[in-house]
């Protein structure tokens, strides 16, 4: 029996150009992934030096953790350049030596440091600190209140922004005409009538600084507060120069001095004594102007009230019929009304102040909204009227002295 035996024909040799096209692939291919292997180890030491870094920062952060506290104390002077004379918070006073790294300029008699615990060395400079409520006296947003808004008091507006604003946008024009500019106004008149309106107003359309503080935050139960949150309250206005300066009811520590006095009466007087000096004392204020309110300029001292601290008593006055009319379009205007005789109401709001003119407009939505209405008609606004008036007969009778000993 016989088989049939295929046999395989022997293959022939690769020719020379297929050889050198395998190897030419194969070097790409590894050379290829010689190059991604180098990537890689580039991020990688990469993110190794990232970490280093961080464990770097997060070993200083735990040395600094473990540090003793610092002493904070007040340099009273500088001996050289390598010694100076300091008193620690608890009154003690050293000579100490000082950082060598820390700009000479720096180190000035009164300047706050930072001490070692243990050899009282000058560590660093601290910047001043402020009382809280000083700090928090400066207005980060501005207020919406613009002159606009300020309605009836034209005058008044031109008198502050000649006062306040044109010395801080265009100082060159005292210095050609020679005069020095007013460093501040008084704003006097009854309550309700537009002076922290006007304030507001100030604050909205000036780029410097705004800081407000209302005079009864200034008067302090212990000896020597009252001044000193006088004289932070200047030095961050200074620091933050230009700036503004708002004191509403100045009249809380601006009120006469008496001979026969309380313990409370003689520390509002030692604040208001500073206050003085610091409106036209021997450092000037240059870019830093004050604005004052009050509805009580009669109890005011007369030091407070001469030219060189407020250069300009603004009255504030109830508003007259025209100015009533302007107020009333502007709280109008962005009221859904309906059929509204502004010159009546005029007619029938003699001696409302602004405060009143806005709560009586305030009633009249208020009574569309009771009705279920959308809209404030004339009626409504006579029916405010006549409810104001009626608050307004009602305050002036709790405010009688028969009212008040009955």
């Amino acid at each position: 029996m016989s088989t049939d035996v295929e046999r395989s024909e022997p293959s022939l040799p690769n020719s020379p150009e297929d050889d050198l096209r395998e190897l030419e692939e194969a070097y790409a291919e590894l050379r290829d992934e010689s190059q991604q292997l180098i990537n890689e180890r580039n991020g990688l030491e990469s993110e190794v030096r990232t970490l280093r870094k961080k464990i770097d920062r997060l070993e200083e952060n735990v040395n600094l953790l473990k540090m003793p506290p610092l002493i904070i104390g007040h340099i009273q002077d500088v001996l050289d350049h390598e010694r100076a004379i300091v008193r620690s918070s608890n009154g003690t006073v050293f000579q100490v030596s000082l950082n060598q790294r820390l700009e000479p300029d720096l180190l000035k008699p009164g300047t706050r440091v930072a001490l070692n615990q243990d050899s009282l060395s000058v560590i660093e400079v601290l910047h001043e600190a402020w009382d809280p409520m000083v700090s928090g006296a400066e207005m980060v947003e501005k207020p919406s209140i613009t002159y606009a808004d300020v309605a009836g008091l034209d005058d008044q507006v031109e008198s502050v922004r000649e006062a306040i604003e044109l010395p801080l946008t265009k100082p060159e024009l005292f210095e050609k005409i020679g005069i020095v500019p007013p460093k501040g106004v008084l704003l006097v008149g009854p309550p309700g009538c537009g002076k922290t309106l006007l304030a507001k107003a100030v604050a909205n359309h000036t780029d410097a600084t705004f800081i407000r503080m209302v005079g009864s935050e200034l008067a302090q139960k212990y000896i020597g507060e009252g001044g000193r949150m006088v004289r932070e309250l200047f030095s961050l206005a200074k620091e933050k120069a230009p700036s503004v300066i708002f004191l509403d009811e100045i009249d809380a520590i601006g009120a006469k001095r008496l001979d026969g006095s309380t313990s409370g009466d003689r520390e509002v007087q030692r604040t208001l004594m500073q206050l003085l000096a610091e409106l036209d004392g021997f450092d000037a204020l240059k870019d830093v102007k004050i604005i004052a309110a009050t509805n009580r300029p009669d109890i005011l001292d007369d030091a407070l009230l001469r030219p060189g601290r407020f250069d300009r008593v603004i009255e504030i006055p109830i508003p007259d019929e025209a100015s009533r009319k302007s107020i009333l379009n502007v709280h109008l205007g962005v009221m859904n009304t309906k059929k509204i005789s502004v010159g009546r109401v005029v007619e029938r709001t003699q001696g409302y102040s602004g405060a009143e003119l806005k709560a009586t407009c305030v009633e009249a939505g208020m009574i569309a909204i009771r009705d279920g209405r959308s809209s404030v008609t004339q009626a409504d606004m006579m029916d405010a009227i006549t409810r104001l008036d009626k608050k307004r007969s009602q305050g002036s009778t709790l405010r009688s002295p028969e009212a008040l000993y009955s």
